[in-house]
């Protein structure tokens, strides 16, 4: 086998397994976007989908890593292919912890419907929709750069985190009052609480593929480090 062969059979796969990190994470952003609805619309139904893709999506994470695996022991990559390798497991493990806090917001789902939620409790529920769409339009944009290896877009995504924190943070202090107010809430207010947490890591998790994007196209780790520090980078 000549190395030219080689060498496209090795760009090949590398294009099949980013494709496939690709489709995850198309996977993954629609468990999000399923979860969300169901909270929204108080659907058995939905939840019930999010966690039957669960399975799909942690069957995924298997297989990429033993392509990945498979690929770096029969090529033994250089530097700049082996740091898109790097990312690519590190990115699978991300996209997989956005299907786990899918999955926990349809299972709150469920046991909310069991209960029975107070209907003052709308009004938060229409705030946690709004961190929701900001939460999947950072994940969107973080496989968008996964996708065209754009550090700019990738930076965008670092810094509308903030945001997403200050939703959240808000959402807790709303919530606690709800509590103050009618401790018969109590239940389903702590329930709310755990679900914009996990709408918070999806924004934290769509941070982190953003900094693996500057990692494969600038070659340096930004995790860990300071808005500003990244921003030079960039």
């Amino acid at each position: 086998m000549t190395d030219r062969h080689i060498s496209s059979l090795f760009d090949a796969e590398l294009s099949a397994l980013s494709t496939r990190v690709l489709e995850m994470g198309g996977l993954v952003e629609a468990q999000v976007v399923r979860s969300v609805q169901a909270l929204r619309e108080f659907s058995g139904e939905a939840a019930t989908e999010v966690l039957e893709s669960e399975r799909r999506v942690n069957g995924m994470e298997v297989e990429i890593d033993h392509d990945l695996s498979s690929i770096i022991a029969r090529h033994q990559p250089t530097a700049c292919d082996l740091r898109l390798l790097i990312s690519v497991s590190k990115a699978v493990a991300d996209l997989e912890r956005v299907g786990d806090e899918s999955a926990r917001i349809a299972r709150t789902v469920h046991r909310q419907l069991h209960m029975g939620m107070s209907t003052h409790l709308r009004h938060p529920l229409a705030d946690l929709g709004i961190a929701a769409d900001m939460a999947i339009e950072a994940l969107k944009s973080a496989l968008d750069a996964f996708a065209r290896r754009d550090a700019n877009v990738a930076l965008k995504v670092i810094e509308g985190d903030k945001d997403i924190d200050r939703e959240f943070e808000g959402l807790a202090r709303l919530l606690m009052t709800y509590m103050v107010e009618d401790p018969r809430a109590i239940s389903s207010c702590i329930d709310l609480i755990f679900v914009a947490k996990a709408i918070e890591r999806v924004g934290d998790h769509a941070k982190n593929l953003a900094k693996l994007v500057i990692y494969m196209v600038k070659g340096q780790d930004v995790r860990h480090r300071a808005l500003n520090h990244i921003q030079g980078v960039v």
